[in-house]
């Protein structure tokens, strides 16, 4: 049996607005320290739309001092192994 990760993108973006809240940190504050014109790509993380590129994942666990693993929420799927 082979188990699939995957990421649940609804907790994680909630996962998210926790981690910012928690470090007294509003969406305009990650919108201005990310550099970006507009808030919308924070906006979309949290709700669950999008997720961080890889390189903002890791200054998001920079920012709000965790590990990636405590930023992802990962759910796993357990699906038979069968051959072609």
């Amino acid at each position: 049996m082979f188990v699939t990760p995957a990421i649940d993108m609804a907790r994680t973006g909630q996962n998210i607005t926790n981690l910012r809240k928690r470090a007294g940190m509003s969406v305009k504050d990650l919108q201005e320290f990310f550099g970006f014109a507009t808030p919308q790509a924070i906006y979309k993380w949290q709700r669950g739309l999008a997720l961080p590129t890889i390189d903002n994942l890791v200054v998001l666990a920079a920012v709000f001092q965790v590990k990636l693993e405590d930023i992802l929420i990962i759910e796993t799927q357990a699906q038979a192994a069968t051959s072609a």
